[in-house]
């Protein structure tokens, strides 16, 4: 039956129980606090010399833009959706590198203004040189708000938390209010955009127009200081009057389509970069000719009811007139919109959600457009008309008359564009934003983070952590042997376990029988000492005992000498024979000279009495190995080997041989062939499983003589310590009565 290795650990290896695991940190006990104690000091040390954070949190509530009927959706239940993309936008908005170089900028401003320095630390550079601290320029601090401030949005609310973080409160509260500040500003910029433009224009054309109509007032002035005529007759007074009137409603006109068409080229410029196609759709809808027609009867009536108020003819009842007129006209207005009501319905129906507004703004700016282009040109026809009127007044009064006329042109256009202007100076005040700041951030006195305590925790957590880790690593790519049960899972007999030996060095030899009988390794010799005996009944069944191991410096000769000395306590008589001819050790447990020895008898040289010498425990001898030969191998298995064998096993109860290790040379495998019993030793944490396996191979392949192995520099207090307890108990009978009378006193 061949033995697999790989598969036999990998089976060892998954019957591990939670009993082994243990067993496995307290033998490495001294690498897991270690491991898990740095850990702890360096978390202490990070959570001592961490700077507090505080957090400081506004909170601003975002209303979508409320449009008219049109703009409802037509599935009522995908309304939800469309704020929460409304919401996003807004989010990715208040991310934007734009908003955060606004609030770099307003904290650059604070902290100039601040009397106190001291309260703002985030904005200020800390690599200085010099002894004072600087300010960072803008592009720093815009970098650094990307991490300090967070944008969160509560989970099914129209509610934005903008939460900043520093080491200073203040600093903290500041930020967070001067983002929400900046925002609601860009937000209401945004918002107020076109009525913004209009108003610029038109404050643009006012202060043209009050130029161009002192001007003419100078002009006319100067004209009756020179002695012309400087006053006109009743009709020329009323033709001026009229055409200046329908002049100045023409120029108004032209003015207020020239804005017109300003708003309405960023708003198809704004659409195009979202969907070019539709720009050009919405422009053919709004030059429908059914609007088109309306348009010119609306603009034919206006001019015509405009006309009707210039007259003063008092023949004529113009109330009644007018009042028809306003009858058409809102009859005419009512068809135009009922035919945009149902033109938006569609467009906005099939447009996308981002669209639907600009959309409709376009609509309803392309209808306002044509209808201005209309009244203008319908009104430059009347001045047309009206300015023939005039070219034939006399010319004695022509001059004063048209200079008059311009004088009065330019001052009702003024007063047309002043009110067009306030018109819409009020509408852009008026304009609200969507944002709601409803809770400004305060200064916090506890800081949010660092946890020390969590960090303290999570720091002796991780040391644990990484000191199993470490011990289980380590005992996974460690393949040799530790424990008895490693043997023993291996099908290999476990004769005894031999503990460390301390104080190696006490009296000069490792002879602990002899020097310390009351020893704990000396109670384990005496175990295994009683387990050989129990491998053979019959006691004339065995004499001889070959101790061997599978590489150096696992013990074996400290094995044997200890199991020799502790068969002699038992009056057996016992020697001991250094079978190792290449590195001997024997005499050196003893504390005695190489030579004679056992070559020195096997090649005549010495008699059999000349090499046995005896030790200090009675019934105990031992044979060195004399001097070294240059074939140890043949030597051994040589005839005068096998005699001398022979003899000695007359003259002793127990031969126990030390013989070199079983991998390096074939020494062992010639005497395990010569001897009854054979013991492989095993040293934990030194001998590899592999080793091991092959070891036990060549013994039982070469003879029968096997009888198990001895786990050599076990360590039970780590592993064991069971075992280890009842070793002290019984082998210190004295300290034991001494504790158990201690115990009963103190209950007592």
């Amino acid at each position: 039956m061949t033995i697999d290795p790989i598969n036999d650990e990998l089976r060892s290896r998954e019957s591990n129980s939670l009993k082994d695991y243990i067993k496995l940190i307290r033998t490495n006990l001294l690498p897991v606090v270690l491991i898990t104690l740095t850990s702890l000091v360096v978390s202490i040390i990070y959570a001592v010399n961490t700077k507090n954070i505080y957090k400081a949190t506004t909170s601003l509530k975002i209303s979508m833009p409320q449009g008219n009927i049109l703009e409802a959706p037509l599935m009522p239940e995908f309304q939800d959706y469309g704020s929460d993309r409304f919401i996003a936008n807004e989010i990715e908005i208040l991310k934007s590198n734009n908003l955060r170089s606004r609030v770099a900028r307003a904290l650059i401003d604070s902290f100039r203004a601040s009397p106190s320095k001291d309260s703002f630390y985030t904005i200020l550079n800390h690599n200085f040189t010099g002894g004072k601290e600087t300010l960072l320029d803008e592009n720093s601090i815009t970098k650094l708000l990307t991490g300090n401030v967070a944008i969160e949005q509560k989970r099914g609310l129209d509610i934005i938390d903008i939460s900043a973080e520093s080491p200073s409160p203040f600093e903290s509260a500041l930020t967070a209010n001067i983002y929400a500040n900046e925002y609601k500003k860009l937000n209401l910029e945004i918002n107020r955009n076109q009525l913004t433009m209009v108003k610029s224009f038109l404050d643009h054309q006012r202060e043209e127009k009050q130029n161009e109509l002192n001007n003419a007032e100078e002009n006319l002035r100067n004209f009756q200081e020179k002695g012309g005529i400087i006053a006109l007759d009743e009709q020329a007074s009323s033709l001026i009057n009229q055409l200046s009137d329908f002049e100045a409603q023409k120029n108004a006109k032209d003015i207020e389509l020239a804005a017109s068409n300003k708003v309405l080229l960023q708003y198809k410029k704004e659409l195009a970069d979202q969907n070019p196609r539709l720009t050009d759709y919405l422009a053919s809808v709004s030059s429908e000719t059914y609007i088109q027609t309306l348009q010119q009867q609306l603009a034919n009536l206006q001019v015509n009811r405009d006309m009707t108020l210039a007259s003063n003819d008092p023949k004529t009842n113009n109330s009644k007139i007018i009042k028809e007129y306003d009858a058409k006209i809102a009859e005419l207005k009512s068809k135009l919109d009922e035919k945009m009501k149902i033109i938006k319905a569609g467009i906005l129906a099939s447009s996308p959600e981002e669209v639907k507004d600009l959309s409709q703004k376009i609509i309803e700016e392309e209808i306002k457009n044509q209808s201005l282009q209309i009244t203008v040109t319908q009104l430059d026809k009347i001045v047309k008309n009206y300015e023939s009127k005039f070219n034939q007044l006399p010319k004695t009064t022509i001059e004063l008359a048209r200079l008059q006329r311009n004088r009065e042109a330019l001052e009702k256009l003024y007063t047309l564009v002043e009110e067009k202007y306030q018109e819409a100076l009020i509408n852009e005040q008026s304009q609200p934003g969507n944002v709601l700041i409803i809770d400004n951030a305060k200064k916090i006195d506890l800081p949010s983070r660092p946890n020390r305590f969590l960090i303290i925790l999570i720091g002796l957590v991780l040391g644990f952590g990484m000191a199993f880790g470490y011990t289980f690593t380590k005992n996974y790519f460690d393949n040799t042997i530790k424990t008895p049960e490693d043997i023993q899972n291996r099908n290999i007999n476990v004769l005894a376990w031999i503990p460390q030996i301390e104080d190696l060095s006490l009296n000069g030899s490792e002879f602990i029988v002899s020097k310390r009988p009351d020893s704990i390794p000396s109670e384990a010799f005496r175990a295994l000492r009683t387990r050989i005996q129990f491998a053979h009944p019959d006691k004339n069944s065995f004499k001889s005992i070959l101790i061997t191991s599978s590489a150096p410096f696992e013990g074996k000769t400290t094995v044997t000498v200890n199991l020799g000395g502790s068969f002699a306590q038992a009056n057996r008589k016992t020697v001991v024979i250094d079978c190792d001819l290449r590195k001997p050790k024997v005499h050196t447990m003893f504390g005695s000279e190489r030579y004679p020895g056992l070559i020195d008898y096997l090649v005549g040289k010495n008699s059999l009495d000349e090499i046995i010498h005896n030790s200090d425990i009675p019934n105990l001898d031992y044979i060195t190995s004399g001097t070294i030969p240059p074939n140890p191998a043949e030597m051994l298995e040589s005839n005068a080997m096998k005699a001398f064998f022979a003899l000695i096993k007359d003259k002793y109860d127990i031969i126990l041989l030390d013989s070199p290790p079983l991998i390096a040379v074939t020494d062992s495998e010639i005497l395990s062939s010569i001897v009854d019993s054979t013991i492989l030793v095993v040293s934990a944490g030194i001998t590899e499983t592999e080793l091991l396996e092959k070891s036990v191979g060549l013994i039982k392949r070469d003879s029968s003589s096997f009888i198990g192995t001895v786990l050599n520099n076990f360590s039970y207090r780590s592993g064991y310590g069971s075992y280890y307890k009842y070793y002290y108990y019984y082998s210190h009978p004295g300290d034991a009565g001494i504790k158990k009378k201690s115990q009963s006193k103190s209950k007592k």
